[in-house]
């Protein structure tokens, strides 16, 4: 594939074995697509040079590769020459995610870097533009529109995506987002939400805005010259399904999971104890991580189901076994909940 000079495609293409699994719904590579389609230019094209099939647009349960979408992230801006796909009347041309990346390294803490990155958005953009409101204990990023224009659904979450994604590389840890508004009705993939934000969501609202805890602003910039050249090297992976901290709580517990694969997986006191942690310790560093064990067991199995239907040949049966299912239907009933199509169903979508 041809590399854009772009920051989001600095270095190339990370390898499969180099990050962790993550899924991304169609709908947001249906999105991504919407300005190439607008320009009468070859979608089919664009998906094939990144190895995703046509297919999957008429799937909409099914999900790709965190991998795979940021490939096509990268080839569709370099297609626009618009990191921002064409959510805006000006383009961000390419070059500018980094430009945003390297003026804010030498902020002093969270707060101050915030505030330049939406200051640079109002410089690159004309349509939608941000402010950092501080009140009590919480902070809120506020997204607002030019008088007369109407909101940019994929926009919003594009530029939510990268304040957040930056903010949590920035001080080395994910910020929970305590709650959030969106100045639009809810949209058909909103389920998505839940796992991109929080569980406290508010639709129709006069503005769309992000809440979490204001302590979070004093933390101070932890990365340099030296890190920010693999941040941009795996961007946009490393911040799509929210930013992965590899020494994390929650990526060591992902970690040990996958090697404790197939087989029954350790209930939460046991873990616990294997990490040398009491209970109530292990709790709430997830919690401060936005995390849950559920949560992480859940997507584990999912985005591993998922790639294994993707990607091999293997029979659902054998899945089963794989990811820990003594029984077919179990499997099927779960997969069900998490993708809203049986596993031969989403096969048979991809062979579309």
């Amino acid at each position: 594939m041809q590399q854009s000079p772009s920051a989001l495609s600095a270095g190339g293409v990370v390898p499969v074995g180099r990050a962790e699994p993550g899924t991304v719904a169609i709908c947001f590579v249906a999105a991504a697509l919407e300005s190439v389609r607008a320009r009468h230019m070859d979608t089919e094209a664009l998906l094939n040079k990144v190895g995703l099939s046509p297919g999957l647009l008429q799937v909409p349960q099914a999900r790709v590769s965190a991998k795979h979408y940021g490939e096509l992230w990268r080839l569709v801006a370099l297609t626009l020459d618009d990191e921002f796909f064409g959510q805006d009347s000006r383009r961000m041309k390419a070059g500018s995610f980094a430009m945003l990346v390297h003026s804010v390294l030498g902020c002093k803490n969270l707060g101050q870097a915030l505030d330049r990155s939406l200051r640079f958005y109002g410089l690159i953009l004309d349509d939608i533009g941000g402010s950092l409101l501080r009140e009590g204990n919480e902070a809120t990023i506020m997204l607002r529109e030019r008088a007369g224009i109407a909101p940019r659904v994929f926009g919003h979450e594009v530029l939510l995506m990268l304040l957040h994604g930056v903010a949590c590389w920035l001080v080395g840890r994910r910020i929970p987002i305590l709650r959030a508004q969106f100045g639009y009705p809810e949209p058909a993939h909103s389920a998505e939400y839940r796992l991109m934000y929080c569980t406290d969501l508010a639709y129709g609202r006069p503005h769309t805005a992000i809440v979490f805890a204001a302590d979070y602003l004093n933390l101070p910039i932890v990365q340099n010259e030296r890190s920010v050249k693999e941040f941009l090297r795996t961007a946009p992976e490393s911040i799509l399904v929210k930013y992965k901290n590899g020494s994390s709580l929650s990526a060591r517990i992902r970690r040990r999971l996958r090697q404790l694969l197939p087989g029954e997986l350790p209930d939460f006191e046991r873990l616990a104890g294997e990490l040398n942690m009491t209970t109530a310790t292990m709790r709430r560093r997830l919690h401060e991580e936005g995390a849950s064990y559920q949560g992480i067991k859940d997507q584990l199995r999912r985005d591993l189901a998922i790639g294994y239907l993707s990607h091999s040949d293997r029979g659902v049966m054998d899945i089963a076994l794989e990811l820990g299912f003594s029984e077919r239907s179990a499997f099927h009933r779960a997969f069900r909940k998490w993708t809203g199509a049986s596993p031969g169903e989403f096969r048979r979508g991809l062979q579309t």
